[in-house]
């Protein structure tokens, strides 16, 4: 059965991007007869809030859009400790001891500072290390790293494929040695998200463009873990009438102020979905003042 989710991050309030985000999730399921999934990602524990899952279900709610399903990641620890631990035995994740400020650090003094799609990717500081070391400094903070080139040797090479962009030759190695476990916090949103995606049958992921490098390194995991490739839509993000992207960090105004605000949740979802046909044709989706 077609499968889609939407998957907030209760770290802050919902806006417009991501209710657009939500509705092509939502009634690409429900245009199927399938289901479409709520996840909350909560395992930031430091910014994670109680009151920030409330108000993205009444958010949601508001707009006319029905779930079948709801997990949180926090609940999931095991299943992602279990990951962790299958890639450790294979030798494919190493411990990493180093501070932003050390990472910053190292890139600096590198003539040819090697740079992701997300900015510079990790030098391979601690792969480095021996393994006496790594046994001798456990003790102290650390994540995890994947150890790219160990595991795409492992892999081969790896493909998947997007609605809009069409087939996709997998990349991850542009990523670098992408963090699985952080040091605050018991797994990334890379080994996190590709768990929960098998585990809950998603067959469909959509979600923003931004995203699109992710994939790479999600298709990986999945390779290295055994688990089915979903067929992926990475739609354009949208845009305020200022032709900016909508962003937490940007301030953009948030569902629940609108909700509050508003009466009518439905014919904003009518907008955002006029909006998102739009994006299917190619069109930058902009939502009117």
């Amino acid at each position: 059965m077609l499968t889609t989710r939407f998957a907030p991050s209760p770290t802050g309030a919902l806006h417009l991007g991501h209710a657009f985000s939500a509705l092509w999730a939502h009634d690409v399921a429900r245009a199927a007869g399938g289901r479409f999934l709520l996840r909350i990602e909560d395992i930031d524990g430091i910014r994670s809030r109680p009151e920030h899952v409330t108000a993205i279900l009444a958010d949601l709610a508001w707009l006319g859009l029905r779930w079948d399903a709801v997990i949180h990641q926090s609940q999931r620890l095991d299943a992602y400790a279990d990951a962790l631990d299958h890639l450790r035995a294979r030798g494919l994740v190493y411990p990493c001891f180093c501070t932003r400020a050390d990472i910053a650090r190292e890139i600096a003094a590198s003539v040819a500072a090697p740079h992701g799609s997300a900015g510079p990717i990790y030098p391979g500081t601690c792969r480095r290390l021996s393994p006496s070391v790594r046994v001798g400094r456990l003790a102290e903070p650390h994540a995890w790293r994947l150890d790219m080139a160990a595991a795409i040797a492992v892999t081969g090479p790896l493909a998947w494929h997007d609605d809009l962009a069409g087939p996709v030759a997998s990349n991850s190695v542009a990523q670098g040695d992408v963090v699985l476990a952080r040091k605050d916090a018991p797994a990334s949103y890379h080994l996190a998200a590709t768990i929960d995606d098998a585990a809950q049958g998603v067959t469909h992921v959509i979600r923003g463009a931004d995203l699109f490098a992710a994939t790479h390194v999600h298709r990986l995991l999945q390779a290295l873990l055994g688990l089915p490739t979903p067929a992926y839509c990475h739609h354009p993000l949208l845009l305020g009438p200022d032709g900016r992207r909508l962003a937490k960090r940007d301030g953009a105004p948030s569902l629940a102020k609108r909700r509050l605000r508003d009466g009518d949740g439905r014919a904003l979802a009518d907008a955002l979905r006029a909006q998102i046909t739009l994006a299917k044709s190619g069109e930058p989706p902009i939502l009117p003042a």
